[in-house]
């Protein structure tokens, strides 16, 4: 074309007529890795977003090392200290939250020393005065391991599950609370993850959080994310693993290849007139969070994770709040990964014997295999995101003159291994993007469609052909 920056629209849709027909897409158009789906010939299949990521050998390879008897394992240790109410005592050696967090501590701790320094690990403790659900001063303890990236290290992904656990009464700290499903399940994900990760050396810095004070009103998350935000920290994705134990569908069967996601709209964060704004252009499907749950159906949604992630258009579950919420209210993009349907017969049930049968959040509700297929969902949205380059930023829509083209600009991104970038774009009904342009190393181009009629995005890649989450641009000059 005679103008690199601008497309024509001949071109554009020639390639939306290429995808539309599930054929591999002209060299320009779209790079073969990032335009089709994970299929052998590299076409496009019905079921799979133009913008899907292959995943590559090093990142199968990562996956295959998840074991569900470790996960299974861990679930059975965590169960073992009886209750981890976040009220139970805290210098017990054998039994309540204080040894709880001694163990993850020390487990983290392991695979830290075989890091060859990458991995740090710290006990982010404070004292919560008395408040909802905290009766007197309670010490609160994070487990966090950080495993610092090799060529981005301020750039910060986050995975964390709850160790605190609970029975009928919330505020019942002494009664056992095995907490299997809710939420060792969560933690035996990050525990995982952090065993596998740390033997590597991630792009960008990946956080493995063990959080307290869940059950009691998110406060160990709070916590970290405030830290996060006093720091200026830039953390670009934070997923919560909450109850992730069963398979259970709505129907009470089984279905093991189902992992919901709950990715908020417009974001919590905004004010009043941020939202209108946000609103008034039709970007509520378009947040940085929902931005993330559609990079993770594309990097985690495929054979090498055998798992459907089911996004829900959600903050999080009626009369429910997770991890993510915290991180949400700061400005943080983050989303919380949950079972199919939760088993309200047993979840924070005291544990008792009827008829035989055990009652109460124990080992035996678990399904380990399925949980070993969450943590590669959450695997390979981490390793992805971490190997990428970092989502745009700046990215705007011209908006001061009556066109019927559209103009988009972007800052320049500043990794070492950026190639370049691709523009996106969907229809306004369409919740997934359908086609894909390479544009180049620039930081603007114009599309020879009207910007009135479709959504636009902006994805950076790297030069090993990973790709990041795509900026939805804001209204602009």
């Amino acid at each position: 074309m005679s103008d690199p920056q601008r497309a024509t629209r001949r071109a554009v849709l020639s390639t939306a007529a290429a995808v539309a027909a599930g054929v591999p897409l002209a060299a320009g158009a779209a790079p073969a890795a990032a335009a089709a789906p994970p299929t052998a010939d590299g076409t496009a299949t019905p079921d799979r977003a133009p913008t899907a990521q292959r995943p590559d050998r090093e990142l199968r390879g990562l996956l295959d090392e998840i074991d569900p008897d470790r996960i299974e394992a861990t679930v059975r240790r965590l169960a073992a200290f009886g209750t981890r109410h976040t009220l139970s005592t805290q210098d017990d050696p054998d039994r309540g939250i204080g040894a709880a967090r001694d163990w993850i501590h020390a487990e983290m701790s392991r695979y830290a020393a075989a890091s060859g320094g990458r991995m740090t690990v710290e006990l982010q403790s404070y004292v919560q005065e008395p408040a909802s659900r905290i009766p007197t001063a309670t010490r609160i303890t994070n487990v966090v391991a950080t495993l610092r990236g090799a060529t981005a290290p301020d750039r910060i992904h986050v995975v964390s599950g709850h160790y605190d656990s609970r029975c009928t009464d919330v505020m019942d700290g002494t009664s056992d609370a095995p907490g299997a499903d809710d939420d060792a399940s969560g933690v035996a994900v990050v525990i995982e993850l952090a065993r596998i990760m740390s033997r590597r050396r991630p792009a960008a810095t990946l956080v493995f959080a063990a959080v307290a004070g869940e059950e009691q009103g998110l406060y160990g998350a709070t916590h970290l994310a405030e830290s996060y935000r006093a720091a200026g920290a830039d953390v670009q994705a934070m997923f919560t693993n909450d109850i992730v134990g069963s398979p259970r569908a709505d129907d009470g069967t089984r279905d093991p290849h189902t992992v919901r996601l709950f990715a908020e709209g417009v974001p919590t964060s905004e004010t009043p007139a941020q939202a209108q704004v946000r609103l008034s252009v039709g970007g509520e499907n378009d947040s940085p969070t929902r931005q993330l749950a559609r990079f993770v159906r594309d990097v985690a949604d495929n054979d090498a994770t055998g798992m459907n992630v089911r996004v829900v258009y959600r903050r999080d579950r009626y009369l429910r709040g997770g991890d993510h919420i915290p991180f949400l209210e700061r400005a943080y993009p983050a989303a919380r990964f949950t079972e199919p349907a939760e088993d309200f017969a047993h979840q924070h049930q005291d544990v008792r014997v009827e008829n035989g049968k055990q009652y109460g959040d124990l080992p035996e509700f678990c399904d380990f295999g399925y949980i070993a297929c969450v943590a590669r969902v959450n695997g390979a949205a981490l390793w992805s995101l971490a190997q990428a380059p970092g989502t745009p930023r700046g990215a705007k829509i011209v908006t001061s003159n009556l066109t019927n083209d559209t103009e988009l600009v972007w800052e320049p991104g500043t990794e070492d291994d950026l190639a370049g970038y691709e523009v996106v774009w969907r229809e306004t009904t369409a919740p997934e993007w359908t086609h894909v342009i390479d544009v180049g190393r620039v930081t603007s181009y114009t599309v020879d469609l009207s910007k009135d009629n479709v959504f636009f995005g902006i994805r950076a890649v790297g030069r090993g052909g990973h790709r990041s989450p795509v900026a939805s641009p804001a209204p602009g000059s």
